[in-house]
């Protein structure tokens, strides 16, 4: 066994553990360094146990098993330090019975033939001037088949990939897809860190499924959860009869989920939660990793208060230079909600090495400014130019995500102010203030056509709301958007240099009108929002050159639900002074309309 395993810096212990099917037979190995003795039990001996001997190697117990075969189920008999004997999964089985059952099965997963190849070798390092519009799925509910059950993953490819493709996403990012016994955990209290749920497949279905999307553009972002895990006491709970992989002491044992925290001081857990990152990337191809919870990695139970958890800390900074090292254009993504600094600073620079950090302080901002009484906005209005006072601090990410949607807190299109008709126009400018604004772009299902209905994960989406025009004029809206950004550089390259940036418009609270330019280069827009129920005809905005803006997209269009007819509109600047700038034009804005204006410079007259 390489020395690595044991001193936390291996990413490949998944190669050595688990159950490795040979042509004569199975390989099992499995870490129990405290137990008194392990035997396996399966199929292939009638579940009796056959004892497992010792290796040399410190805590390994193994077994080779001659005539076991891939599909067959199988367990560790384990008798505990402490006394106790438990049947337990394989913390690195690479298959899994369908819950409520919970045998691990022997399965091989380097055998399908990916045909990706391309895509892997091209797909961009450089994602900070690409686009990146992710749409957040969970793949049990956003589809649902008749009666109970799922889609298997084979099954969904092409529906959810011409979807992706209509609608202007680049990736797929899918909730937790490791093994969970509990649906309502949305895979986020893990069981089996290796195994692909088998609520939809096996792995080659999943391989099938990223394979596909790769095949059409689309990238496949994994969400790993590597702080806490499942409390079950057939998995990793006290393995074997001591505290493994959780902590030992009861004030930090427990998450504020009910799970089990990661003890990040052992080795072996490092290499544990390092193999298992690499592995979804390696063995399924997936385009990059966004870690949920990573605020209680950094910090004691999550709380700033408790002070830094050193261990998980040097953890993070530990993984994510890993999988660069292995994965240089994998995408790493840090759901957080602390402000600890460098998130997104790379390594070397005493950063933690993410590429691009959740900015849930722009999600909470937004989604509270549009709760608010159109006529009590003003007195708000800085709570939408605030995010950019701290944007570049971090590399962002604004998310919509399933948290928003969920636990009384009423779907995107719900928390609009106001009645049903008047939620679509303010939606419609809520999502192009987020496509126009710095920072990627991330949605969950649902919110692209004004889902009324909370998201339950026992029931699929409402589709029969895209029969609705203002349903359906609002998913056009946004995948309009989609598309917008996925075309004008303005929108996306070199977004995080301040000078991509600029406010046009971010002092005018009594209307309620904000306007602001983006881009560097050639291409340049701008985009006027006016967030009050009042319909402005000829809104006056400064503005420091001469240039002609052209209209190319408007909220307010009949096609998108709105009430103005499509039409061509060019703006020319005059030389006419306004809040100190030397130059102005005027603007029509419906109530709660927003507009892009593509830019063209012109000579001074």
């Amino acid at each position: 066994m390489f020395p690595s395993f044991y001193d936390g810096s291996t990413f490949a212990a998944h190669t050595f553990f688990g159950a490795h099917p040979e042509p004569e037979g199975v390989l099992f190995r499995v870490f129990a360094p405290n137990a008194n003795a392990v035997a396996l039990i399966g199929d292939f001996n009638g579940w009796q146990p056959t004892p497992m001997e010792r290796e040399e190697n410190p805590g390994v117990w193994y077994l080779w098993f001659a005539g076991a075969h891939e599909g067959q189920r199988y367990k560790y008999r384990i008798d505990e330090f402490g006394g106790r004997t438990r049947d337990r999964a394989d913390p690195y089985g690479f298959g899994s019975e369908l819950r409520p059952a919970t045998c691990s099965i022997v399965a091989e997963t380097r055998r399908f033939p990916f045909t990706d190849g391309d895509w892997m070798a091209h797909r961009a390092a450089d994602f900070y001037n690409r686009p990146l519009n992710i749409y957040e799925v969970h793949v049990g509910s956003w589809k649902k088949p008749d009666g109970e059950g799922w889609y298997n993953y084979r099954e969904i490819a092409d529906d959810l990939i011409r979807y992706v493709r209509n609608n202007g996403f680049t990736h797929i990012e899918l909730l937790p897809l490791s093994e969970h016994p509990s649906d309502e955990s949305w895979g986020y209290q893990v069981t089996g860190f290796f195994c692909p749920t088998a609520r939809y497949g096996t792995a080659e279905d999943l391989q099938f499924f990223v394979n596909e999307c790769h095949q059409n553009g689309i990238g496949v972002l994994f969400d790993f959860v590597p702080v806490h895990f499942a409390p079950d006491d057939y998995a990793l709970y006290e393995f074997d009869g001591t505290h493994l992989y959780e902590y030992p002491f009861d004030d930090v044992k427990h998450s504020e989920w009910g799970s089990c925290n990661f003890n990040f001081s052992r080795p072996e857990v490092r290499s544990f939660l390092q193999s298992a990152a690499c592995y979804w990337l390696d063995t399924y191809h997936f385009d990059g990793l966004r870690m949920d919870a990573i605020r209680n990695a950094i910090y004691w139970q999550g709380s700033e208060g408790r002070g830094e958890n050193h261990d998980g800390i040097a953890f993070l900074r530990g993984l994510n230079r890993g999988l660069k090292q292995r994965f240089p254009s994998a995408l790493l993504i840090a759901e957080d909600s602390s402000s600890y600094p460098k998130v997104t600073a790379p390594t070397e620079y005493d950063g933690l090495g993410f590429d691009f950090k959740w900015d849930l302080g722009w999600m909470h901002d937004v989604l509270e400014f549009f709760q608010i009484s159109p006529d009590q906005r003003g007195a708000h209005y800085g709570k939408l130019c605030w995010p950019m006072n701290y944007f570049y601090n971090d590399l962002f990410l604004l998310p919509l995500s399933h948290d928003e949607v969920v636990h009384g807190k009423a779907t995107i299109l719900q928390r609009m102010a106001g009645g049903y008709e008047q939620k679509f126009p303010q939606a419609r400018t809520l999502y192009t203030l987020m496509f126009t604004q710095p920072g990627k772009k991330l949605n969950f299902m649902g919110n692209e056509f004004g889902q009324l209905r909370e998201w339950d994960e026992k029931r699929g989406q409402d589709w029969d709301l895209l029969r609705y025009p203002l349903h359906d004029g609002f998913r056009e809206w946004f995948a309009t958007l989609g598309r917008l950004y996925a075309v004008h550089p303005a929108l996306y390259a070199d977004e995080y240099h301040p000078d991509c940036f600029r406010w046009v418009e971010n002092g005018a609270p009594e209307p309620c009108v904000y306007a602001y330019e983006r881009g560097m280069g050639r291409d340049r827009l701008l985009i006027v929002l006016n967030l009050s129920g009042l319909r402005h005809e000829a809104f006056r905005l400064a503005f420091d050159r001469p240039a002609e803006l052209r209209l190319a997209l408007d909220s307010d269009w009949q096609r998108y639900g709105g009430g103005a007819r499509e039409a061509s509109c060019t703006v020319r600047t005059q030389a006419a002074p306004h809040k100190g700038s030397p130059y102005s034009f005027t603007v029509a804005l419906a109530p709660f309309g927003s507009a892009i204006y593509e830019i063209r410079e012109v000579e001074t007259e």
